[in-house]
């Protein structure tokens, strides 16, 4: 390795490491005080550098990119203000567990607290919300120090994708001349004689950390067992954290078990080929709300919370035996009505009790599969006749070709899918940010989700989270990343019409839904993409697989009236009551 100066040396040193890690894309925001970073990143042969003007939608970008492949997509950014904007997709990474590193440039130890320009504390600048933090070691051509370096980069790749994934941040102090300027006596011309190791490093990364699976013991295995065995057994599969999960082993645990399984749209069990043969249901959010029928005595419970409050609701009213499974040993379960927290790999648990049951049909799993029929009858019969914003997320779900990526937003979307996306056998990745579930960065998630993967991308979003992430609109044409928008356009925050405070206006009118009065064709034009209004669900089914098919990114707005949707959410809601 050679280098012009010190700060290229510490540049090159950290982008090798990164790649014997196994990086292979970062995401670059423009700034001074990051120039060797963003210098030795952009020249190293083995990393796509995505370029981001904006730091917050960079940061949502690389959270998107690496829930959809499971490897971080490292940030890196200059000093100052710069690095505060990363905060939000920090948080949501932390909380649904999803790697991240950060490197954020930082001015030298000697001007800190001294008014020198753009300069802040950023020591523990994301604070709890990070699962390591530390500030690197200021260049030096020393032998110790760089492979402290080494290890120091190649362990926080570790740390990102351990158990649980997260954020890792470090913080690196760099010093002028910060471009590749040559700087005579800078690097000894015997560095590489004197410190091989830290010049060249390894075969791989400087450290390899090799973990093992976490499993039950025989004797833990057989109570849990014994448990299920001739029980009301439920399984219940909530949003899951980063690429698919093993469907194969969840299928094999409810076929052991007679069990029904109710999906949440981002668990990753709601569409697949395990489908089409056991009862995986997601009618619950609505036939499950006020019908009386025996509870489970047995509950098993992946993923993190579901996104159905019908169905954490019912889950907390029930008296049977609820299992929650967290290979981190976290608790997330807020209703604080589970039983018992199984500290376990849930792929290996499932297949580890699946082997230990006897295959058993059971009325209980039939009761679920008759609820599930009649209530599709009941919402496909609506459809038909009326075009709403539930409709759009039914519509999506079915028309999806396979294989297929699709994100959805929070607030509305990801509600209308959870109650409308009928369960189906193709090939369909559903992602979201349920950590903090938030609007933020959703357009900028969704583009980083679809630049890991050579499926289509479709996002359904609403408007709101729309026009809180335009700036991500940028990376379609600088990342080059196509993808079908489907804009659910209700002029303000639809889903306060779930909330007591709609009968109270004012305030609820323009402190609450507030809405913007905006007209989002323009956009379109701003950013190089087609923009084509829907005014049925006919046109939104072909409109949506032209545009699947077709190269470029399609935005396919769909205007409604949201309270006039919400109410044909109660009335398809009362009809479910009814007959079920």
């Amino acid at each position: 390795m050679t280098a012009p100066n010190e700060n290229a040396l510490w540049g090159q040193t950290i982008c090798d490491e990164l790649v014997a890690s196994g990086i292979d894309a970062v995401c670059v925001a423009p700034g001074s005080r990051s120039t060797p970073l963003t210098v030795a990143v952009a020249e190293h042969s083995d990393i796509r550098v995505f370029s981001h003007i904006d730091e917050r939608s960079a940061a949502f970008f690389a959270l998107g990119r690496a829930r959809r492949t499971g490897t971080p997509t490292p940030l890196i950014c200059t000093s100052g203000t710069a690095a505060t904007n990363f905060y939000p997709a920090v948080i949501e990474a932390n909380q649904s567990r999803v790697p991240m590193i950060l490197l954020t440039a930082d001015r030298p130890r000697e001007l800190q607290d001294s008014g020198a320009n753009q300069t802040i504390d950023q020591e523990k600048l994301y604070g709890d919300a990070v699962r390591k933090y530390r500030t690197l070691p200021e260049p030096a051509p020393e032998a110790r120090r760089l492979r402290s370096l080494r290890t120091t980069v190649c362990r926080a790749v570790a740390t990102a994708t351990g158990t649980p994934p997260g954020p890792v941040h470090l913080d690196v102090p760099l010093s002028k001349p910060l471009e590749p300027t040559p700087v005579e006596g800078a690097i000894p011309d015997d560095l590489a004689e004197r410190a091989p190791l830290g010049t060249d490093g390894r075969d791989g990364p400087m450290v390899t950390t090799t973990r093992g699976t976490s499993a039950l013991s025989d004797d833990s295995l057989s109570t849990v067992a014994r448990a299920i065995e001739e029980s009301r057994t439920l399984i219940v599969t909530g949003p899951e954290d980063g690429p698919v999960p093993d469907r194969a082993s969840l299928g094999a645990l409810a076929d052991a078990t007679g069990a029904p399984v109710l999906a949440d749209p981002l668990s990753g069990h709601r569409f697949g080929s395990h489908v089409s043969d056991r009862p995986v249901c997601g009618g619950y959010d609505s036939f499950l709300d006020g019908v009386e029928w025996p509870g489970p005595e047995v509950v098993l419970r992946f993923g993190a919370s579901p996104t159905s409050k019908t169905l954490r609701t019912w889950l907390a009213h029930s008296d049977g035996r609820q299992f929650v499974v967290d290979p981190a040993g976290e608790w997330r379960e807020a209703e604080f009505t589970a039983s018992d927290l199984l500290v376990t790999d849930p792929t290996r648990l499932a297949e580890d009790l699946a082997g230990r049951l006897d295959e058993t049909p059971t009325a209980w799993a039939e009761r679920f599969e008759r609820a599930e029929a009649t209530y599709w009858d009941i919402v496909e019969s609506g459809h038909e006749t009326q075009f709403f914003e539930g409709s759009v997320a039914a519509t999506v779900a079915q028309s999806l070709p396979d294989p297929a990526t699709l994100f959805v937003s929070n607030s509305m979307p990801v509600r209308d899918l959870d109650r409308f996306g009928k369960p189906h056998d193709r090939d369909v990745t559903v992602l979201g940010n349920r950590g903090a579930s938030g609007i933020d960065g959703i357009t900028s998630t969704a583009l980083g989700a679809g630049s890991g993967t050579e499926d289509p991308l479709v996002l359904l979003t609403g408007d709101l989270a729309y026009y809180h992430d335009m700036n991500g609109l940028l990376a379609v044409g600088r990342c080059d990343v196509d993808a079908t928008i489907v804009l659910v356009n209700n002029d303000g925050g639809g889903i306060f019409h779930k909330l007591p405070i709609e009968s109270f206006d004012p305030p609820f009118t323009e402190q609450f839904r507030t809405p913007h009065g905006l007209d989002f064709e323009p956009t379109a034009a701003l950013y190089d993409l087609e923009y084509r209004p829907i005014p049925d669900r006919d046109a939104l089914e072909s409109t949506l697989s032209d545009s699947i098919a077709s190269d470029g990114t399609q935005i396919l707005e769909c205007q409604f009236d949201s309270e006039r949707s919400h109410r044909h959410r109660e009335q398809v809601h009362k009809r479910v009551r009814e007959e079920i």
